[in-house]
C-alpha cells in the first residue's frame, strides 16, 4: 500500500494525541510519526491504521496500540548509542520504531510466518541494519549479549532470569508481567521497568497496567506457515 499525505496526516494526529495521553519524548514522536503503520497491518483496517488500538496479526498475534509502543519505548531512556534486544518482533512496527530512533537493534520472534514477514517489511523500509532472529525468546540473543535495554512485547508469567543476565550493568529492561497462558487472548499484566545498576544489583518498579497476548517458550509453536 502506497504512502499518501492522507497517511501523513492522520500520522501528524495520531503524534498529537499520544502528546495528550502523557508521551514526552521528543525522538519517541518524531520516530511514530515517521512510520507507515498502515504497512504493518492487513489492509481492510488501512483505515483505522493510525487510531490508537491495537489490531489482530497473523498467528493470532496483535500489534500494539501506538500508546503502548511509545510508552515502552520512552520508559528506556533510548540513545543512539545503544544496544537493544526486543523480544517478539511481532509485525516488525516497533522494531521499526527503535531501529528510526539509530539504535543497534537485535530483534528475536518465535512464530516463522511472523519473522519472514516482519523481516522483509523492515528491510523494505531501509533498517537493513537490524538484526533478527527466530527463535525462543526467553533464551534471549547470548551470543550478542550484554545490551543496554531489552524490550518485551509479550507478557511472561514472571522476569526471565537470563534476559535478566544478558542486561548490561546500567541497563534497563521494560517487560509486561502477568499469568496468562492462553495464546488467543490478552489479559491484564503490570509493566515492569527493571533497573540493572553498575555493581548489577536489580531494581524493578511498576509502571501501570497492561494487556499483552503471553510471551510462550520454544519457537515455530502453532505456526501454520
Amino acid at each position: 500500500m502506497k504512502e499518501t499525505a492522507q497517511h501523513r496526516g492522520l500520522r501528524k494526529k495520531l503524534v498529537e494525541e499520544l502528546k495528550q495521553l502523557g508521551i514526552k519524548d521528543d525522538k519517541v514522536l518524531d520516530a511514530i510519526g515517521k512510520i507507515p503503520r498502515h504497512l504493518f497491518i492487513d489492509s481492510i483496517f488501512s483505515e483505522q491504521a493510525y487510531a490508537n488500538c491495537a489490531f489482530v496479526i497473523d498467528e493470532e498475534q496483535t500489534i500494539s496500540h501506538p500508546y503502548t509502543v511509545a510508552f515502552q519505548t520512552e520508559l528506556l531512556e533510548i540513545e543512539k548509542t545503544d544496544k537493544v534486544l526486543e523480544i517478539g518482533t511481532g509485525s516488525g512496527y516497533q522494531a521499526c520504531v527503535l531501529a528510526e530512533l539509530g539504535v543497534e537493534l537485535y530483534t528475536i520472534e518465535r512464530i516463522r510466518k511472523l519473522h519472514k514477514k516482519s523481516w522483509k517489511i523492515i528491510r523494505d523500509l531501509g533498517y537493513s541494519l537490524t538484526k533478527t532472529k527466530l527463535g525462543d525468546g526467553f533464551a534471549g540473543w547470548e551470543e550478542n549479549a550484554p545490551f543496554d535495554k531489552i524490550i518485551v512485547t509479550a507478557a511472561a508469567p514472571k522476569l526471565p532470569q537470563k534476559l535478566i543476565d544478558q542486561l548490561a550493568n546500567g541497563g534497563k529492561m521494560v517487560i509486561p508481567v502477568g499469568s496468562e497462558t492462553d495464546s488467543r487472548t490478552e489479559s491484564q499484566q503490570v509493566m515492569l521497568l527493571v533497573e540493572k545498576d553498575e555493581n548489577g544489583e536489580i531494581t524493578k518498579t511498576e509502571k501501570g497496567g497492561a494487556a499483552f497476548v503471553p510471551m510462550l517458550r520454544g519457537k515455530e509453536l502453532n505456526s501454520r506457515f
